[in-house]
């Protein structure tokens, strides 16, 4: 005789043992996994913010060793507009550390906004996205604790950039209170922004859409500081960015804004905790719009659907060196004024007559647009990096499009949108020399030191590509490097007079300084030719290897 399972006595359910997880449980264990992911990363960042501090004290300390050369540096941008809306508020220009947290705190804040928004980016969004949170999360962690350790470990960055900046700006000759002053504006920065990936993260349900939007408020944020400190107003204490430099290190050395800034990171990290309990994992609370029923006829191609990809990156990128373009052009008539008779700022634009030295200065500032467009450029290649990792090329590949199609869409954007960046920045800064010296033709000659460059982004652009063919799973890390060592020995083998074979390794380097030299056509038919075998390299690999996911 069978019993049915109906009639079966009732076993008693045990009691629950053990108390309910706290919704940060675990933070320890994913802080100290994230510490290990970023062990390389993080120390690059505060690397490279702690380089230039350095670099500025002793550059400055250099060039502004006398009481006259002091003098004629506050004359000359204390009152340009221009100068001030680039950098910061005219404090401090009595000293020689006054002048280096002018120059400096504005291009260490924005890498210390990157590094705060990259770190929280890459343990909380980035994770959700790839579906490595789902994972941890089905252990015994907390629904909070992601978001938490991103948190403490971009917190402990910006105090350890804290630290590193004060040390490198004391072992420079700077007095130590300031710069300990220097180096925590640039960790309250940090910490704002900070604040602001963990809100941003809450609201946006993909990786790029976080860095857009941080993004376009860090540009915001600085238009405010420019405009407030420019018209010298309250509209500065909008900015994240004013609050920071209203420190003003090595003359008030204040300490309120570096308060205000902490108290508002706190603000916005419980903002973006309460935010969290309110979406679901995985999805952000602006949710996307259903797109058409039916593709255009710009995305029935590769091409359309690269330009798709990437016409928000291409779009901001021009923008900022179009701007770049007006601010190198409005500042070229104080350069004669401010660095006249020093010697050793005249070495920096490798001595040329007075009569010449604006000239200098615009192919200078050229080269530094030129390395700009050419992290464009990698970043633009790259794309098809992440489209491939995220398995999101297979899909396209398994139709009749062809690897060299689809790769070559990525490579022609790549190309096109730096070239254009470049021809955008050469016509702002034409057009402002043409404003203020009334020669027509220096429009021309702008449009032509800006685009000689082209050939020399274009191999940078090459070993990105022949890096994404041949060595996929390290084509990221290599790329940026050959980037940086470019950055370095472009800006800074000839004032560290390294021997002039070693400035030749970086293609910039091989560009004749227009305006100040004449064009020539050798150079450009070398980098030409050097970034077509790159290119042919990069799409062979490609062709040939297997696709290379996660």
């Amino acid at each position: 005789m069978t019993t049915r399972l109906s009639e079966a006595p009732a076993r008693p359910v045990p009691p629950v043992t053990g108390t309910r997880p706290s919704t940060t449980t675990g933070t320890g264990t994913l802080l100290r996994f994230a510490l290990r992911r970023d062990r390389v990363r993080l120390p690059v960042w505060i690397a490279a913010g702690t380089f230039l501090v350095a670099l500025q004290s002793v550059s400055s300390q250099s060039l502004y060793d006398t009481a006259e050369a002091l003098a004629a540096y506050r004359a000359s941008v204390g009152s340009n507009a221009a100068t001030i809306a680039l950098a910061g508020p005219p404090v401090g220009l009595g000293t020689v550390a006054g002048a280096v947290a002018f120059e400096i705190s504005a291009t260490v804040m924005l890498v210390a906004a990157l590094m705060a928004t990259s770190t929280v980016t890459r343990h909380t969004r980035a994770d959700e996205e790839a579906g490595r949170t789902e994972l941890v999360r089905s252990a015994r962690v907390g629904r909070h604790a992601p978001l938490l350790a991103a948190v403490l470990l971009s917190s402990l960055a910006c105090a350890v950039l804290t630290v590193a900046v004060w040390t490198a700006a004391t072992a420079t000759g700077l007095p130590a209170v300031g710069s300990l002053f220097l180096g925590a504006s640039f960790g309250a920065c940090g910490l704002v922004f900070t604040g602001i990936t963990a809100v941003a993260v809450q609201v946006t349900g993909h990786t790029r859409a976080v860095h857009g939007l941080v993004g376009g408020l860090f540009a915001v944020s600085f238009v405010l500081r420019a405009l407030g400190d420019v018209e010298g107003s309250w509209v500065v204490w909008t900015s994240p960015i004013g609050w920071a430099q209203a420190t003003h290190p090595f003359s008030d050395d204040a300490v309120a804004p570096l308060v205000l800034c902490a108290v508002v990171a706190v603000a916005l990290v419980l903002a973006g905790f309460a935010l969290l309990d309110r979406r679901d994992l995985g999805a952000g609370l602006v949710q996307p719009r259903p797109g058409p029923a039916h593709a255009p006829w710009s995305l029935r191609s590769p091409l359309g659907l690269a330009v798709r990809l990437q016409r928000g990156a291409f779009v901001a990128w021009t923008l900022g060196l179009a701007l770049l373009g007006v601010v190198q052009g409005a500042l070229a008539e104080s350069v004669e004024t401010l660095v006249a008779g020093n010697e050793q700022a005249l070495a920096v634009f490798g001595d040329p007559d007075v009569g010449e030295l604006v000239d200098a200065y615009l192919g200078t500032t050229f080269g530094v647009t030129a390395l700009l467009a050419g992290a464009y450029a990698v970043s633009s290649v790259l794309r098809a990096r992440g489209e491939e990792s995220g398995q999101r090329a297979e899909p396209v590949l398994a139709t009749a499009t062809s690897r060299s199609r689809w790769l070559g869409s990525h490579v022609a954007v790549a190309l096109a949108g730096s070239g254009l960046a470049l021809t955008a920045s050469g016509l702002t800064t034409g057009v402002v020399r043409v404003a203020q010296t009334g020669e027509a033709a220096a429009l021309g000659r702008m449009v032509g030191a800006a685009v000689a460059y082209v050939p020399a982004v274009w191999v940078v652009a090459g070993t990105a590509v022949a890096l994404f063919g041949l060595l996929p799973r390290a084509a990221t890390a290599l790329a940026w490097t050959a980037v940086g060592v470019s950055l370095v020995l472009t800006l800074f083998a000839g004032s560290f007079d390294w021997p002039g074979w070693v400035g030749g390794l970086s293609p910039f380097g091989w560009v004749p300084l227009m305006p100040l030299e004449p064009w020539n056509a050798a150079p450009v038919l070398v980098l030409t030719g050097v970034a077509a075998v790159l290119l042919v390299a990069g799409s062979t690999g490609f062709a040939r290897r297997d696709l290379a996911t996660g």
